[in-house]
């Protein structure tokens, strides 16, 4: 198989998100694990350009870096497999090290390529401190209630909705229904994003759906992790989530 041209930048859905919210404004902290390799180094140049807290990065000496292979086709939609690394070594004791982190910031902001066990720590941990805690549900997992009940709001795509709800999309009716039983398990606000159809935004007692911006597309990759650095930067200024 021929390809086209070869690109390769830092990434990973917790990055992505750091360098969206910087670059929107926000001061933000990260908490990862890379490896001790030049894939390590590139990650760290990248959060000192941008501007990011790397205080809490730590450098795993017997796992190498995550990395992902992407590939996209010419509608701009994209394959991903990832090789997690050292991102499934970040433990629940990397996140107690990392606890000021948490206790100085506004909003806590997590996603699924880390240990579920820490994603869960690190939620409850935050929510006992009052904080806001959102999470993009992503790559698609079962979620425990005990993450659920610590979360403010939960941005599933539709497969992820599908996922957590056990609700098949394939509407704005059944992704209204899929939002509202995930609310039922315990999460106040849930925002489905729909791809370049938008956002359905369910507040507990309102649905109402948000319409995408038009673009033309080049890649969508990073796109939800990307929405996720926007959304937690509004909710820090005091926006509505409509």
């Amino acid at each position: 198989v021929i390809g086209g041209t070869f690109f390769m930048n830092p990434g990973g859905k917790g990055a992505n998100q750091a360098v969206a919210v910087a670059r929107l404004g926000g001061q933000v902290a990260f908490v990862c694990k890379t490896g001790s390799d030049i894939f390590g180094h590139q990650a760290q140049q990248l959060f000192s350009e941008e501007g990011i807290d790397s205080s809490y990065v730590f450098s795993d000496t017997k796992n190498p870096s995550g990395v992902a292979l992407i590939t996209v086709d010419t509608h701009a939609e994209n394959c991903i497999v990832v090789a997690p690394g050292a991102n499934a070594h970040l433990t629940v004791a990397d996140l107690k090290h990392s606890a000021r982190a948490v206790e100085k910031a506004d909003i806590v902001l997590l996603q699924l390529e880390i240990p579920m066990e820490t994603v869960e720590e690190a939620a409850v941990m935050a929510r006992r401190l009052g904080k806001k805690v959102v999470l993009n549900p992503a790559p698609a997992s079962k979620l425990s209630p005990r993450l659920l009940e610590s979360l403010y709001v939960i941005t599933p795509n539709e497969t992820e909705a599908e996922m957590i709800s056990g609700i098949h999309i394939v509407d704005g009716a059944s992704a209204e229904a899929a939002a509202r039983k995930i609310a039922s398990m315990g999460v106040p606000n849930v925002i489905v994003t729909l791809g370049t159809r938008g956002a359905l935004v369910f507040d507990g007692t309102d649905c109402e759906i948000v319409p995408a911006c038009k673009v033309q597309a080049v890649d969508t990759t990073a796109a939800g992790d990307v929405f996720n650095g926007a959304l937690v930067v509004a909710l820090a200024e005091g926006r509505s989530l409509t």
